[in-house]
């Protein structure tokens, strides 16, 4: 009886535990594909992924959010409340994202007032760019009106760091003002990049119609008046369509 064989990349498993870096160029996905000897293949072949989770997606807990996009993330920011925000990046290729993934589902199950928002660095690589983000696992921390607490990267090797940032910022603890969320610089980055777009954000109107005078209008508003009341929306869609 003639056997199919299937060849599958080699295991990445010498860097398991360790940060990865990402280039700027383009890498391939490394998925692997199998031909189909009949029409029985398929049908297993459909079987076998619908019942095999993929390690990313095992054991999130109910504070764990999918981001899918740049403005999904502004707009968690901003509805965080006082609440402690994490943003995990992680690449599905990456071994030491798998292998720290458990303990940060453990943490999360652990600190239930927290969110953790989940980007996945291959689905969203030009949103990553504009934020600096080219180590992976890599975390942010924010909270309230004081924004962005701290950043680094950490493996199951160095988790410490993790957890010490979890316990310093993790108490609750009441911020004055609107949540500040992504910096000024990094929302500019974002819409020059077509990442996000700055008339579906809550701005104050503009005052004045010219294009220079919109430009600058947009960059003072950006520094946290983002809860504005809903009646200004429509005249500053209007303007923006000036730019």
């Amino acid at each position: 009886m003639a056997s199919t064989s299937k060849n599958f990349p080699p295991s990445s498993s010498g860097f398991l535990g360790k940060p990865l870096v990402l280039p700027d160029k383009k890498r391939g996905s490394g998925n692997c594909t199998c031909k189909s000897e009949n029409k029985f293949s398929v049908q297993a072949e459909t079987a076998c992924v619908s019942r095999s989770m993929r390690w990313w997606e095992k054991n999130l807990k109910p504070n764990m959010v999918k981001i899918h996009s740049a403005q999904e993330l502004v707009c968690s920011l901003q509805n965080a409340g006082d609440r402690l925000v994490i943003i995990d990046f992680y690449s599905p290729g990456c071994g030491g994202c798998k292998a720290l993934h458990p303990k940060i589902c453990q943490l999360a199950e652990q600190n239930p007032n927290a969110i953790l928002l989940e980007v996945n660095y291959e689905e969203l690589k030009n949103m990553c760019h504009c934020l600096n983000i080219h180590v992976l696992p890599f975390f942010r921390f924010y909270r309230g009106a004081e924004g962005r607490l701290c950043s680094f990267s950490c493996t199951n090797a160095t988790i410490k760091k993790f957890k010490t940032a979890l316990a310093k910022h993790g108490s609750n603890r009441c911020s004055l003002g609107p949540a500040k969320g992504l910096d000024e610089s990094e929302l500019m980055e974002l819409a020059s990049a077509g990442e996000l777009s700055l008339s579906s954000l809550q701005l104050p109107p503009l005052k004045q119609d010219s294009r220079e005078d919109l430009a600058i209008m947009r960059s003072m508003e950006l520094s946290g008046l983002f809860n504005k009341a809903d009646n200004n929306r429509m005249k500053l869609e209007k303007e923006g369509a000036l730019l």
